[in-house]
């Protein structure tokens, strides 16, 4: 069989759950991963052909595939910020919006950063701190999670990408724990905001696979995990220092209110989609 081939096959499978240009994308990424080419690699020799072990590798990969699980997850990585991580299940999935995230704050700095010191709160694979740490090399960078496997699977990615992130347990939402931590000059942030009477509106290979514990707040208390940040920023953000947030699209005013009344300036950011997902809030 031939690269070109098997894309094919691969895609009109996937064709039936997703739409045809992101199964021809979702090929892709499959046969890089099966072959360790790039697609503009083996497009260039089309009448390449697969090993016989490669092509025993589409089937199994292919039926998970079909059971929505997310690519991401089934070749254990993602780009993010022209990085490549490696992602499980017991993380989120970069997402291309976070990498404006990552943008804002860079713009935000003020040089040189010799001093400069970031958390991450909520961290994950890491994506986010790595990112940072990789732009902005003279920076104290660190991430903070609960989740000991998120941990595992970020601490993994700081090591293959020899960038030097420090990464913590903590639950943001003790006050206690929060209490110990240094200072910063900057403190992001993708926190859990989907509310969970929105479950069943979304995605089957997010709902079915991605970390509940990353996406989830209560519906009683949406805006759970800002309300932490906002105290946080109130005692370990260094004089002109700075908290950048992802949001949710429709608590995104709601959050920014909640930052106000806190004596903290806000500013709503949009995403490259229109959509109001990003917070930035200060003293």
């Amino acid at each position: 069989m031939t690269y070109p081939e098997a894309q094919r096959q691969i895609a009109d499978n996937l064709s039936f759950i997703y739409h045809p240009g992101e199964a021809a994308a979702i090929s892709s990424l499959l046969l890089e991963h099966i072959t360790g080419k790039r697609p503009q690699e083996w497009r260039l020799r089309d009448n390449s052909q697969l090993t016989t072990a490669q092509e025993e590798l589409i089937a199994p990969l292919l039926a998970r595939l079909l059971a929505h699980e997310p690519v991401q997850y089934v070749t254990g990585e993602a780009w993010f910020c022209g990085l490549r991580f490696h992602v499980n299940p017991h993380v989120l999935i970069p997402r291309p919006e976070t990498e404006e995230l990552v943008e804002w704050l860079i713009s935000q700095c003020r040089f040189p950063i010799g001093t400069l010191s970031i958390a991450d709160m909520g961290t994950g694979s890491g994506c986010i701190p790595i990112a940072l740490k990789k732009r902005l090399n003279k920076a104290d960078v660190r991430g903070y999670d609960i989740s000991p496997d998120a941990l595992q699977v970020a601490r993994g990615n700081a090591a293959a990408l020899d960038i030097a992130v420090q990464f913590e347990q903590l639950d943001i939402l003790d006050s206690n724990a929060t209490a110990l931590l240094p200072g910063f000059d900057f403190i992001t942030s993708n926190p859990p905001y989907i509310p969970l009477n929105e479950k069943d509106k979304m995605p089957e290979n997010v709902v079915r696979y991605e970390p509940a514990l990353a996406l989830f707040v209560p519906d009683n208390d949406p805006l759970l995990f800002y309300k932490a940040l906002a105290t946080l920023g109130k005692t370990r953000l260094n004089a002109g220092g700075m908290l950048l947030m992802e949001l949710h699209e429709d608590l995104a005013q709601q959050c920014a209110s909640l930052f106000a009344a806190e004596g903290y300036q806000t500013e709503i950011k949009k995403d490259m989609q229109g959509k109001e997902r990003m917070l930035r809030a200060w003293h």
